[in-house]
């Protein structure tokens, strides 16, 4: 036996986390006797078999170049811009993700926000504290009943939350270039914007703006906007000028072009509702994610490949 031979017998393997890692959440899930290792200096990296990496962490080729012993890096989520996936397919280090592991998490976010602007939530909060009840028109809350959910992006998460605005009684339209419904009606892309209610957006972005401001004069006075998918579908110049023409009633975004926001043009506006890209981390879906992204390095670990790689999101 050669002495790699005899190290990789001796020495357990490791894996470390890329990001902020809870080693609760993985270590059940990797092979006994892995060392995981959530805060790795260049040592760890040297002998790291396997990396978990979150979302906003870059694997560039560098990176790559400092762990000659890597045979997976697993994603958490189901992009890869940040990884450069040209280098790691030279060497032979598989590309995992995390498909679905966070798709009730984020329609269910999508959807909360979506109701709370057509109720008018943040107004009635807003209007309340600022002492306006008993001196002023209170803000009357809109209906999801009766009304028409334009669902733009009919993969998982679309799919949740088209049923989420079937079950409250809504009109839904679906719109994917890709994906037929079978269960809705399926439309264009202007048809869509100009008979909702209101639109919820998931559909990937790199394709230039979906919804200019041309495109939503065309709506029905008083649209609801519900961004939870990529920034660049919707700029927030076209989201400000649409709401200065009253031709948006409410937004709601849990992406932007830039993260962390240090201010943000609308979040004054009691129309407008921001979240911090937080819609698909709750609790359960960061449960499923990391035993996915666990699951696929014990996987590659063990010489087999991983259930869930880049082609398969």
């Amino acid at each position: 036996m050669s002495a790699a031979g005899d190290a990789a017998r001796v020495h357990p393997p490791v894996v470390v986390g890329l990001g902020p890692v809870d080693p609760a959440l993985v270590t059940p899930h990797l092979p006994p006797g892995t060392v995981f290792v959530a805060h790795p200096a260049a040592g760890d990296l040297a002998v790291a078999e396997g990396a978990i990496v979150r979302a906003a962490f870059d694997v560039d080729a560098q990176l790559l170049d400092r762990m000659p012993r890597l045979r997976i890096v697993a994603r958490t989520g189901v992009g890869v811009e940040r990884v450069d996936v040209a280098a790691a397919a030279k060497r032979g280090i598989e590309v995992a993700v995390t498909p679905g592991s966070n798709s009730r998490a984020v329609a269910e976010g999508a959807f909360a926000l979506l109701a709370a602007l057509v109720k008018r939530v943040p107004e009635s909060h807003a209007f309340v504290g600022g002492g306006g009840w008993g001196r002023d028109p209170v803000p009357t809350p809109g209906d999801l009943f009766g009304r028409t959910l334009a669902v733009l992006g009919f993969g998982r998460i679309g799919r949740i939350v088209a049923g989420f605005g079937a079950a409250f009684g809504m009109r839904v339209l679906v719109h994917d270039p890709f994906v037929r419904a079978d269960e809705y009606e399926n439309v264009a892309l202007d048809a869509a914007v100009r008979r909702a209610d209101a639109i919820t957006l998931h559909l990937p972005g790199g394709g230039g703006e979906l919804l200019p401001i041309e495109l939503l004069r065309e709506a029905r006075p008083g649209l609801v906007l519900v961004n939870c998918a990529r920034a660049d579908l919707v700029s927030t110049e076209t989201l400000s000028a649409a709401l200065a023409a009253g031709v948006l009633a409410g937004v709601g975004l849990d992406v932007f072009a830039h993260e962390p926001v240090a201010s943000h043009p609308l979040a004054a506006d009691p129309r407008v509702l921001l979240s911090p890209h937080t819609s698909g981390l709750s609790e359960g879906a960061m449960r499923e994610t990391f035993r996915m992204a666990a699951v696929a390095v014990a996987e590659a670990l063990g010489g087999r490949y991983p259930t869930f790689t880049r082609m398969d999101a």
